[in-house]
């Protein structure tokens, strides 16, 4: 390498550096939860993008605490080794593990997987929506969404409501929605709401994030007195798969893997706030809030505002077909 190479590597690489302790000061490891192993025996949990991340993180957890998971992932063949390694690292008294198909960007996928469920599962006790994509390129989905609004929002939307009535059926239940905190910087934009007349992919994102807190704010609303609760939650910046379309300089790719695990948490650190809505007592009855580092989190006021909340969910019901 040349001296011109290893100097701009150095000044790009101490930025990068210097921007992450900007971002994400030096943190003390996450607690991790501790439960009774035989905490979620007889409980199915639904998890979706349960193969990498925080939610093969979550699955591997709950399938300690001996529940049946349900892995919903568009990738079978990832989920499929996912859900070996997850089985080999649960140990002999563990719960049991199946993997189905489900590609959020489709809703005739969804359909499919919730037909199948409703058929074949007894009861739901936990969907988990935690799948997501986050600052990908413009395209659309199967069905013309803008593909992060289609995917974090509208899939999970549909998603959720197909299986309501086993979930009302599985009483008391819990949804769980894994939103973010980059939710502040995003808008909904009523008006172009699949971003065709201007794309921005971060705006999109954080979009995509508000929309999960609106959804999680009128569904609660919707639920009430039926003994399903709804929370969301925001797990911090974790070592994940999600940032895949963030452009890093090659030469500063290096340096910005070893400041990630210096300042960011890991997937099973990440995973223990949606952990704790899925398992805990504490949060039984518990619903229509957000909750980071287990505790309860206070939102901006354009996260709780109800006539958004109800103008988005009249608004994506038709978008996902569930209405005229």
């Amino acid at each position: 390498m040349s001296t011109t190479a290893v100097l701009i590597a150095a000044v790009v690489g101490g930025g990068v550096l210097l921007l992450m302790r900007r971002l994400f000061p030096r943190r003390k490891a996450a607690k991790l939860l501790q439960f009774p192993t035989d905490t979620m025996r007889g409980k199915t949990v639904i998890v979706t993008g349960a193969n990498c991340g925080i939610g093969k993180a979550l699955a591997g957890e709950l399938l300690k605490l001996r529940a049946r998971v349900i892995m919903a992932c568009r990738d079978l063949r990832s989920a499929e080794d996912a859900a070996r390694d997850l089985q080999s690292q649960a140990g002999p008294q563990q719960g049991e593990v199946v993997v189905k198909h489900l590609d959020l960007a489709s809703l005739r996928s969804v359909r499919r997987f919730c037909e199948e469920i409703n058929k074949e599962e007894a009861k739901i006790d936990v969907l988990v929506n935690n799948a997501g994509i986050f600052q990908c390129p413009y395209t659309k989905t199967e069905d013309g969404f803008e593909m992060q609004l289609g995917v974090n929002h509208l899939g999970h939307f549909l998603l959720t409501h197909l299986l309501l009535d086993l979930l009302k059926a599985s009483s008391p239940s819990r949804i769980v929605v894994v939103s973010s905190k980059l939710y502040k910087y995003g808008q909904i934009n009523f008006d172009d709401l699949n971003s065709e007349r201007n794309y921005n992919k971060a705006a999109c994102y954080s979009q995509s994030k508000l929309a999960n807190l609106l959804f999680t704010l009128e569904l609660a609303h919707q639920l009430e007195g039926t003994a399903v609760t709804v929370n969301a939650l925001t797990p911090g910046m974790v070592r994940t798969r999600l940032g895949r379309h963030v452009h890093i300089p090659l030469l500063a790719k290096p340096l910005y893997h070893l400041a990630s695990y210096v300042f960011l948490k890991s997937p099973l650190e990440g995973a223990q706030t949606p952990l704790y809505l899925a398992c805990s007592p504490e949060v039984e009855g518990v619903s229509g809030k957000c909750f980071a580092n287990c505790e309860e989190e206070e939102l901006m006021a354009k996260a709780t505002d109800e006539q958004a909340a109800k103008k988005l969910w009249d608004i994506s019901r038709r978008m996902v077909g569930l209405a005229e």
